[in-house]
């Protein structure tokens, strides 16, 4: 298949699939959902993104109709019926039920799991990342990968309007995350990186770039840092599932970085030669 959707055990390609109207997604983007990459057809840190995905559901009182093991089974099912080795994977859970439109929903309704598969590979480590920064709009719940994503689709776009590759999303001045990646900085040798409070999503990314930088025997400081702070670090670095640790090069319009490429460099190719050999047949 050139592309694969999953809805409630029935599978096609995607311009072939449909939902129904009533999906509470439609209505109130009522549900959580997680991403990762496959590379010969391993999907990459499976058991992590699976875990958050569950955890996610969980804290919106979704309850998952697979156990853990049954969901990365049913994934890997899935990723063989692909003519591509190296794909984006998306699975979302939406609230279950059909009927009027409603705020008010029934616990006991499962809910519709979705899957999609497309082909894509993650971005090369050496690219070089323009951004924005924006005021933090987002509810108080950032560490639920929630389908509530406006003020990050709005973010993203004002950072395509202005030739940038991501937004850097802040609260009075404190940095939070990205649209879709975690922001860290270096200084003095110690990677800097906001906590995993409510304010940020807890990327698998993130974590992997942490217990990199802990294996090769650099600091780590779980602590807030400012937009002030952008400018002035020695770099600032963006992490997520497709971008394990891209050096960012401009952040509104004012160049940033370059300053410990050394130390970026050590944990950029660590990291990609662990994705490589977990993703080896």
């Amino acid at each position: 298949m050139k592309t694969l959707g999953f809805y409630n055990g029935r599978f096609d390609e995607l311009e072939n699939m449909t939902i129904p109207m009533t999906d509470r997604v439609c209505w109130f983007g009522d549900g959580c959902f997680d991403t990762t990459y496959s590379r010969n057809y391993i999907i990459h840190n499976i058991d992590e993104h699976v875990d958050r995905f569950f955890r996610s559901a969980g804290l919106i009182d979704l309850k998952i109709p697979y156990s853990q093991e049954e969901f990365k089974d049913l994934l890997r099912t899935l990723v063989r019926h692909m003519d591509t080795d190296e794909n984006f994977v998306y699975f979302q859970a939406t609230r279950g039920g059909y009927g009027p439109r409603s705020h008010t929903y029934d616990p006991a309704v499962p809910p519709n799991i979705w899957v999609v598969f497309n082909p894509r590979t993650v971005r090369p480590i050496d690219t070089k990342f323009r951004l924005i920064t924006m005021p933090d709009t987002r509810a108080l719940t950032c560490h639920i990968k929630s389908l509530n994503l406006l003020p990050a689709v709005l973010g993203m776009q004002a950072a395509q309007n202005a030739r940038c590759d991501e937004v850097i999303f802040h609260r009075d001045g404190r940095v939070t995350e990205c649209a879709h990646s975690n922001v860290n900085i270096i200084r003095n040798n110690t990677l800097i990186t906001a906590p995993t409070d409510n304010l940020i999503l807890s990327g698998i990314a993130r974590r992997n770039l942490l217990n990199k930088c802990h294996e090769l025997g650099y600091a780590v400081s779980e602590t807030p840092f400012t937009v002030d702070d952008l400018f002035t670090a020695d770099e600032v670095v963006i992490s997520s599932s497709g971008s394990f640790a891209l050096q960012a090069v401009e952040i509104d319009g004012r160049p940033v970085g370059g300053r410990a490429y050394g130390m970026l460099h050590d944990i950029q190719q660590s990291l990609l030669k662990d994705y490589l050999r977990e993703t080896d047949i």
